[in-house]
């Protein structure tokens, strides 16, 4: 337990807690790939994208794909669709063999990608529902120029001479797809599904105050290279009365282009949900915005980078806990601000009380006590 001090939690697992990977998972994906959207105003999904920082890759009538400026797939894939939806996420394989071996396990196929992305494709669900891509083989876009971090002098050490810092309010370039966070109704279920099918291991565990003999209620994951370094989560999944998108996290050069360029969304007329501060689980600097369609979006920087011999920290979920400074988590964020999306959550609380899944009176409460602990 003495190894999670100060590390990214504030404890290890107690005896018989979960234990954050699986022991024989059928493969090991290395990454995110991208991430699917529906929308039916593809013009002005553009238009936040570049604002955003993303680049567009190639347009068509009925779809967008949108890229940062590492090498390697698009970041983003939108198509035309009757409503705006969050169609799934796609994992990439370490190997192209994985995809056989996964179709294999779970008695499905392995399909050809569209030429625009070239490669192939295991197409699977989630218990909850949600769409899981697993890819392989397909295209590497070039890296284009990055946006350098500015040069800064730090306590004592000066390293930028007889020059100034004058960051423009531009886009903060997007570098990549950073991570995706998911609720689930059925959480602990689906967590498995992800830990025994794509071989991810858990980073952070947390709890609602008071329930932790009832098990983790949201889990902070990453893909395991063994020891090659991953972001501290890919994939994000918490325990909610909905199984729904909640947001989508890109990284970008460093705190000012991060700044400077929500300085420029604001003066685009965007909303921001919350920000700027830096996270507990993860470390990163962060900021939160919404794109016209109400998805919530961050970009992030200066996150952490772990290889897989770290176990699970734990910790309880509170709302000041989400930060390490900055202001307090705003009720955009949290969900709970009057509007459509608080309300949706609202019917979707009294329909999953009869429904049979995780999300009982009990876990109702802990959840309540979030928001306002």
């Amino acid at each position: 337990m003495g190894t999670h001090n100060d590390l990214h939690s504030e404890q290890g697992a107690l005896r018989g807690e979960h234990p954050g990977r699986a022991a024989n998972p059928v493969i090991k994906v290395a990454d995110l790939a991208w991430l699917e959207f529906e929308k039916p105003d593809l013009a002005a999904a553009e238009r936040f994208a570049h604002a955003f920082g993303f680049a567009t890759v190639s347009r068509t009538s009925e779809e967008v794909q949108l890229r940062g400026v590492y090498a390697g797939s698009p970041a983003v894939i939108i198509r035309r669709g009757a409503r705006s939806r969050f169609a799934g996420t796609a994992f990439r394989a370490a190997e192209g063999s994985d995809l056989l071996r996964l179709a294999n396990a779970t008695g499905t196929r392995v399909d050809a990608l569209p030429e625009s992305l070239g490669g192939a494709v295991v197409d699977l669900t989630a218990p909850d529902g949600a769409g899981v891509r697993v890819v392989a083989g397909t295209h590497e876009l070039p890296a284009q120029p990055p946006q350098e971090p500015l040069v800064v002098n730090t306590g004592g050490e000066v390293r930028r001479v007889n020059a100034t810092q004058r960051p423009p309010r531009a886009p903060a370039v997007v570098e990549r797809l950073g991570h995706v966070v998911l609720q689930s109704t059925r959480y602990r279920e689906s967590l498995d599904w992800y830990l025994t099918h794509l071989g991810m291991i858990v980073s952070d565990f947390l709890y609602y105050p008071g329930q932790r003999e009832r098990g983790p209620t949201m889990s902070f994951i990453r893909c395991d290279r063994g020891s090659e370094l991953a972001d501290h989560h890919a994939l994000a999944m918490t325990l909610g009365p909905s199984n729904r998108y909640v947001h989508s996290a890109y990284q970008v050069s460093d705190l000012d282009a991060l700044a400077a360029g929500g300085e420029h969304l604001l003066d685009l007329g965007y909303d921001r949900s919350w920000g700027i501060g830096r996270h507990i689980q993860g470390s990163q600097i962060f900021d939160y915005w919404r794109d016209p369609d109400g998805f919530l979006v961050e970009h992030f920087t200066d996150g952490d980078r772990f290889d897989n011999t770290l176990e699970p920290g734990w910790a309880p979920m509170t709302a000041s806990g989400l930060a390490q400074w900055g202001p307090p988590a705003t009720k955009d964020f949290l969900g709970i601000a009057p509007g459509r999306e608080s309300l949706r959550e609202l019917r979707a609380m009294a329909t999953a009380l009869r429904q049979d899944n995780e999300f009982d009176l009990s876990r109702l409460r802990g959840l309540m006590k979030v928001a306002t602990s």
